[in-house]
């Protein structure tokens, strides 16, 4: 192939097509050459040197190329690994700013850049060409026909989100075609599923390009989550039918069109590329330096991640790569949220977290980003990596502390009231400083990475044998309970109170303040057979059993997201503080006793406490402008049968239960100012009449 090669332009980085050929530019400001690698149809390769360097970004422009062609880097520079350089131009290397590529690494020892089984280890050097093992990066034209596709900005009050998996979604569903892709999760029966439950956004699991891992593959695994980032522009190609990035943009214009926010699960905390020992695929070959933190001894990595590498964003390089890649999936994928992978990892400057780090900075005066919802898990491996509470708004965090409380209480462990009553009321002790919203707590009771809400009930001890490591992976801390058999049952008692817990499960996640997330398949009853650590079972113990749904569950789950979204006191931004109203001195929240007197400190520190009421009310401060009328009233009784009293209504108003967990059809009944509730069950009654709506 002949091309005609000009200086072309050092920005945008990445691949540009202009009409007239492909702007190639990349940044790496260690290396002594930068060969763009250019491949036709029948694979083969011609090197061309980028000819202009400005600063640290090389770049070239093309004559004649057009989307659609392959292509890849060979990088020239020190192989010096105990000085943090690792170049090796015998290694085709990813573009990290690729929007799309052909496939995933295949695993093969030439992907490494030292020779395995050396006895110098990653110190000697491998001259053997990865080539014929490595995906190719495709030029792609990103421009796509939205139509009336706009950003749906539904504020967190409005949001009740559900975690899910492409692929394990829609992998069984007996409706769908081209199960596994991003088609098939836009197609009408996901879409009507989802609707039908009332979830209002999908949190996708990593759909970042991603690779796989000798040791999975070598005991016939995959990295079936995908949080091993090879791409951070790329859609996973495993996921689409023709391998067009189209499908993905039609996958979030369909959930727009019935009403669903797409927020992504994005993993900028660490790469594929893994540890001194592990392959050169894309940033190691590049600027291994400048990209990754590494150690006083510059031959090891710094891993809070605990996957054998962290990026370095006190670079301001590899920040520009995460902001980059942010700001494409918004404006390019429309993307409407991020949910950031061991986030504390990130606000890691010179390795110790600072909440005004240079990523939150960077994120909270973008105009792009600072618009779009933003979710933290907060945490890392690193030291003092748990910072649950402690990120600046509008971040919002996954509450690992509710769902452990709510468990807990359920479960029958002693001593719980006050920690329910904590989450119940937004896990304000965390949350509320800084101006934030009592929306910055996501709760849930179950998520990916943990057991499944209905093996949550079904087994007392995690059964991970399939993924290869002698049950030794995935934590111990399940808070779960067998109710007497371990797995499936066909006693009718027992599989009763496994649906009754269920039930009070997921009721208590909708009558919290914060933001409820859902796993997805727990609607469905979905098990995984007790396995809490599913990140390498691609096959039906990851994928969600359609076929097995439960359809009371289904229905319950149903009523309970409808019963919140009736209900505004349920899901304020402001937190309840038990403080008077302006309005009436009634305080906001109010929390009750069986016989309706007001809990007494010994009654929040009786270990035998098994039931919690508490009365709700429009938040203490809220401007008239954003007033909600009426009260709500929450029991949650993990105990026996219990009559309780419920507080005395206004002249003109009377409380009706309109949510019931012990029943199987949503009650509409009148109360009496005492009523029976059932054991273990979740009530909620709401004041109706005129003083309702005052």
């Amino acid at each position: 192939m002949n091309h005609a090669v000009t200086a072309g332009h050092p920005f945008p980085l990445g691949a540009s097509f202009d009409g007239g050929g492909v702007n190639f530019a990349i940044f790496s400001r260690h290396a002594e050459q930068v060969v763009l690698c250019l491949f036709d149809g029948e694979n083969r390769e011609t090197r061309i040197p980028l000819p202009e360097r400005e600063g640290h970004i090389w770049h070239g422009h093309v004559a004649g190329l057009a989307p659609g062609q392959h292509y890849g880097y060979r990088i020239r520079g020190p192989y010096r690994p105990k000085d943090g350089h690792r170049f090796n131009p015998n290694k085709l290397l990813i573009d990290p700013y690729a929007k799309q590529l052909t496939g995933p690494p295949r695993i093969h020892d030439a992907l490494f850049g030292y020779r395995a089984g050396h006895p110098d280890a990653d110190l000697s050097f491998d001259r053997r060409d990865s080539a014929p093992h490595m995906p190719r990066c495709v030029v792609v034209d990103p421009a796509f026909s939205w139509g009336e596709d706009r950003p749906l900005r539904r504020p967190l009050t409005e949001t009740v989100i559900y975690e899910a998996h492409v692929k394990g979604l829609t992998m069984l569903h007996p409706g769908v075609q081209r199960p596994g892709t991003y088609l098939a999760l836009a197609s009408d029966p996901i879409l009507d599923h989802l609707t039908a439950l009332g979830v209002t956004a999908v949190e996708l699991l990593p759909v970042h390009a991603f690779a796989d891992s000798r040791f999975l593959t070598d005991r016939g695994l995959t990295n079936y989550w995908g949080y091993m980032s090879c791409g951070f522009f790329a859609p996973e190609p495993r996921y689409m039918q023709a391998g067009d990035i189209a499908e993905f943009q039609q996958m979030v214009a369909r959930l727009h069109g019935a009403g669903i926010e797409v927020i992504l699960d994005v993993v900028y905390n660490h790469t594929a590329e893994g540890d001194e020992l592990g392959p050169t695929l894309s940033l190691r070959g590049i600027d291994n330096a400048a990209y990754y933190r590494l150690m006083a001894d510059r031959r090891f990595y710094a891993n809070d991640a605990g996957t054998g590498n962290v990026l370095d964003l006190d670079n301001p390089f590899a920040l520009r790569l995460v902001m980059d890649s942010l700001r494409y999936w918004v404006e390019a994928m429309h993307i409407d949220g991020f949910r950031f992978d061991l986030c504390s990892v990130l606000g890691r400057t010179r390795g110790v977290f600072d909440p005004d780090g240079p990523f939150f900075r960077a994120v909270r005066q973008d105009p792009v980003l600072n618009r779009v919802k933003l979710i933290a898990e907060p945490w890392d491996l690193g030291e003092e990596g748990y910072r649950l509470g402690a990120y600046p708004a509008p971040f919002c965090e996954w509450n690992d502390r509710f769902r452990d409380g709510v468990r807990a209480f359920w479960r029958g462990d002693g001593g719980q009231i006050g920690t329910l009553a904590k989450r119940i009321a937004g896990s304000a002790a965390r949350f509320d400083h800084d101006g934030r919203a009592a929306t910055s707590s996501v709760n849930f009771v179950a998520a990916h990475d943990g057991f499944t809400l209905m093996d949550t009930v079904s087994y007392a001890r995690k059964h991970n044998e399939a993924n290869g490591e002698e049950n030794r992976d995935g934590h111990g801390h399940n808070l779960s309970d067998n109710m007497g058999a371990e797995g499936p049952a066909d006693d009718p008692a027992i599989r009763a109170r496994r649906a009754r817990r269920r039930r009070n499960l997921f009721a208590t996640l909708m009558l919290s303040q914060g933001t409820p997330m859902i796993l997805g398949g727990d609607e469905l009853g979905n098990s995984q057979g007790g396995n809490n650590n599913a990140y390498c079972q691609d096959n039906p113990t990851g994928w969600v059993d359609w076929d097995g749904a439960d359809p009371g569950f289904l229905d319950f789950c149903r009523q309970a997201i409808a019963f919140r979204k009736a209900h505004p006191i349920l899901r304020q931004r402001r937190f309840l503080h038990s403080q008077p109203r302006e309005q009436d001195g009634l305080p906001d929240l109010f929390w009750r006793r069986a016989d309706g007197r007001p809990m007494t400190l010994a009654d929040w520190s009786d270990p035998d406490a098994r039931l919690l009421a508490a009365e709700l009310r429009m938040a203490s401060g809220t401007p008239a402008y954003a007033a909600l009328p009426g009260a709500v009233f929450l029991v949650f009784n993990n105990g026996p049968q219990t009559v309780v009293r419920l507080p005395d209504p206004p002249q003109d108003g009377h409380w009706r239960r309109r949510l019931d967990s012990a029943r199987d059809r949503p009650p509409d009944d009148p109360a009496n100012p005492a009523e029976t509730i059932a054991a273990q069950s979740v009530a909620a009654f709401v004041l109706c009449g005129p003083a309702a709506d005052a």
